[in-house]
């Protein structure tokens, strides 16, 4: 993933401007909603910068101790509490290295839980026949995950939606990140207009426009 760029720069204006036609497109045919949000990170991870001040701080505590102090724990002690102070800001200032402190199931259950505090957060399920898609992509993570509300799951299951955030997944991976999205947001039109086609003239009831952190949606200008 193109990190560390924040959320709101992610993709370029074009590549906002052909996400939400994308899913304009899809939703043409369909009484199906789809909306795109990105974030940041999905937690802060506060035991991970702990874990990870603690551990490095002791780790360079018992380097130097070992090396010009014989390995004397009354120096080891006040040295370890003293170099947690610098790696604990250092964690705050590159997030990145939280990942290696959190673990990979910690992270994905993160996303997960995010993920559906932003489908209530935003109003996602306030749809009226419960036919609302989230994409949601979390930077730090490198995650994406795909939720759709109750009114989609009769007839499009978890293991579909997994693949189609596989689909995104890869696509970051490979630098073509708006194209892969599209692809996927495409894709989960076709199958809301085969399963739930639209009714009379189809009503936009979510944003087109991707919501990001820190607003609600990312500007296209």
């Amino acid at each position: 993933m193109r990190h560390p760029v924040k959320a709101d720069k992610f993709f370029t204006a074009k590549e906002k401007e052909k996400i939400q036609r994308t899913a304009t497109h899809a939703e043409a045919g369909t009484i199906g909603q789809i909306a795109v949000a990105i974030v940041d990170q999905s937690s802060q991870y506060r035991e991970a910068e702990l874990l990870g001040s603690i551990f490095l701080g002791s780790a360079l505590s018992l380097a130097l101790t070992t090396i010009f102090f014989h390995g004397s724990v009354w120096f080891f002690i006040p040295m370890a509490f003293l170099f947690f102070f610098p790696f604990h800001l250092l964690f705050k200032a590159a997030p990145m290295l939280k990942a290696v402190f959190a673990g990979p199931g910690r992270m994905a259950k993160a996303v997960r839980e995010r993920a559906i505090r932003t489908f209530y957060e935003k109003g996602l399920y306030k749809t009226k026949e419960s036919t609302g898609v989230l994409f949601f992509l979390s930077l730090l993570e490198r995650k994406v995950w795909v939720l759709a509300d109750k009114g989609i799951h009769g007839k499009i299951h978890q293991p579909t939606l997994n693949k189609l955030a596989d689909m995104v997944s890869r696509g970051i991976q490979a630098g073509r990140a708006s194209d892969a999205l599209c692809e996927a947001i495409a894709e989960m039109g076709a199958l809301l207009a085969a399963h739930y086609p639209a009714k009379g003239v189809p009503v936009d009831e979510l944003p087109d426009e991707i919501i990001c952190e820190p607003g609600a949606t990312c500007d296209t200008e």
